[in-house]
């Protein structure tokens, strides 16, 4: 079974090398095989078939029964990813933890004050401008909090939200409920929109790794109608607003 180069250049990347990739699709295909026959469906050599499909078996992409010949099937592409995904998941948290337990003391011994990269933006039009060039750069994932005094960036940035909901980026929009009901109506088009009473502040993370955090009047009880942002690529940072965000989401319904 042939896959395309894109696929193969994705499974390599998460750690299945040529001749695994090759037997795990054929498998995809026949469905239970030997051995043997595996070796010539997919043009993997008889002597290293055994060790790829114990590899793939510890990888959990493979299965097998205890028939003599041995038969061997590929677990679901889901299934197998799963595996993969919780496994690398658990070794980067082991391997953070020891990392950190051994060079966090000695960066903070050094007495060295970590200096991230922050700025303040005024302006409609410079927020603006900043906004659409964060999600011109998005690939996967836009998070959106919008208070009141930020629905007229919201229009102006419905052209770029209409262009990554084409490419199939997932957005996902939290709005004041002063909102106009017409603006959100457009916005159920392109995003999972939800409604927060009372949304003082909001903000924009792109990535789950740039961020724009929006301060309207709302926020500071002042009579200034200016929106202030400020924005940063800081990890922990990022890491942060993310984590909020997804807790200003609990209590919220979806607007259909």
């Amino acid at each position: 079974m042939s896959v395309s180069d894109q696929t193969r250049k994705s499974l390599e990347k998460i750690g299945l090398t040529g001749y695994e990739i090759k037997a795990f699709t054929s498998m995809l295909k026949t469905g239970e095989i030997t051995a043997s026959e595996l070796s010539q469906q997919s043009n993997v050599p008889y002597s290293k078939i055994y060790e790829v499909l114990g590899i793939l078996e510890e990888k959990g992409w493979v299965g097998s029964d205890e028939s003599r010949p041995t038969k061997y099937f590929a677990k679901s592409p889901n299934s197998a990813l799963q595996t993969t995904k919780q496994r690398a998941e658990e070794n980067f948290a082991k391997n953070e933890k020891i990392i950190l337990n051994d060079l966090n003391p000695i960066y903070k011994k050094s007495g060295t004050a970590e200096r991230p990269d922050i700025w303040v933006l005024t302006g409609t039009m410079n927020i603006v401008t900043k906004i659409l060039e964060m999600i011109d750069t998005c690939r996967e994932e836009v998070l959106i909090a919008i208070p009141k005094a930020g629905e007229e960036l919201v229009k102006q940035a419905l052209p770029k939200l209409r262009h990554l909901h084409d490419k199939g980026v997932k957005i996902t929009i939290l709005t004041s409920d002063r909102f106009d009901k017409n603006v959100i109506k457009g916005l159920t088009r392109l995003a999972t929109v939800k409604i927060k009473k009372g949304l003082f502040g909001g903000g924009i993370i792109s990535d789950k790794h740039n961020v724009v955090i929006l301060l309207g009047p709302e926020i500071s009880h002042s009579n200034a109608s200016e929106i202030i942002a400020i924005c940063t690529d800081h990890a922990e940072l990022s890491g942060f607003a993310t984590e909020y965000f997804e807790y200003l989401l609990k209590d919220v319904s979806k607007v259909k």
